[in-house]
């Protein structure tokens, strides 16, 4: 398959176990956010597929080859960390460069590829600044522009806004969705913010200790959850919970729209035997209850 697969991942830090059994397939092209609360072991996956950690099982695929095993520098990826971790010594042209020095690639190619990324982040002629002398959301585009000197294959970022402001972060949101649809590059992006993920991406990736609890379109996320977990953490919604007793008896609910967790029947679940809890998930809507 073309694309990233992930099969069997499982990673653990003596006897605590950060990423247990993930298994997803990524598309090339495609805009990915790994959402959930701290801790869920979203990061500890990006960091495994960028080579920085070692899975304890499974394995990682790009286009069929397995690179589990295969060292980040010899990965076709770029990154950019949660700090930025830009050079404060360089200016904004030797920073976008150093991939591109460090590969052997002449003075004129380097030149080259920098004017190309400067144009493509909208700073022309910020070559020679220091990064000193850039704001945050300038500092955020230079990051951006020498994960991609190289032209890698998977482009992933480590919570790359958190640190911005609420209105920069907005507009970076948009910047970063616009760059990423114009270069066509595979793109995961790890956030706890909800409303980013919904945002930007094709796939939402939502976890939970550790484990992937839904993989689905932003759309199918919020109107489908796929357990009581996603629906409490993707956004503002009401969970009414209902017990159901087996005695046959059920209440007529009129909701715009209606979810169950799990996924059932509710006449069915009311007229049955089984003694057990659902969850009514009430989305923006009027509720009459009857």
């Amino acid at each position: 398959m073309s694309g990233l697969t992930l099969a069997g991942i499982r990673k653990e830090f003596g006897s605590f176990v950060a990423v247990n059994d993930v298994n997803l397939s990524i598309p090339n092209g495609s805009f990915v956010c790994l959402l959930g609360p701290s801790g869920c072991g979203k990061t500890t996956l990006l960091r495994m597929i960028a080579g920085l950690e070692q899975p304890t099982e499974g394995d990682i695929l790009i286009d069929g080859e397995d690179i589990t095993n295969i060292p980040t520098h010899e990965r076709s990826l770029g990154m950019v960390f949660q700090s930025l971790a830009l050079f404060p010594h360089l200016t904004v042209a030797e920073n976008i460069a150093y991939s591109l020095r460090i590969r052997g690639k002449s003075k004129a190619e380097q030149r080259q590829r920098v004017n190309e990324l400067l144009s493509l982040i909208h700073l022309p002629g910020y070559e020679e600044r220091a990064v000193s002398q850039l704001s945050g959301g300038q500092r955020q585009r230079v990051a951006i522009a020498r994960a991609l000197a190289l032209s890698p294959t998977l482009f992933l970022l480590d919570e790359p806004l958190s640190a911005l402001d609420a209105k920069l972060r907005e507009a970076m949101q948009v910047e970063l969705r616009q760059l990423q649809q114009q270069l066509g590059i595979t793109t995961i992006v790890v956030t706890h913010d909800q409303r980013e993920a919904m945002t930007m991406a094709d796939l939402v990736v939502v976890m939970g200790e550790g484990r992937i609890r839904q993989a689905a379109s932003p759309v199918d996320i919020y109107r489908k959850p796929a357990d009581k977990f996603v629906a409490d953490f993707i956004g503002a919604t009401n969970l009414l919970t209902i017990k159901a007793n087996g005695s046959g008896r059920y209440s007529r609910i009129f909701i715009c729209p209606i979810l169950l967790v799990p996924k059932i029947s509710l006449r069915q679940h009311c007229l049955s035997d089984r003694k057990m809890f659902i969850w009514l998930v009430r989305m923006p809507g009027n509720l009459k209850v009857r």
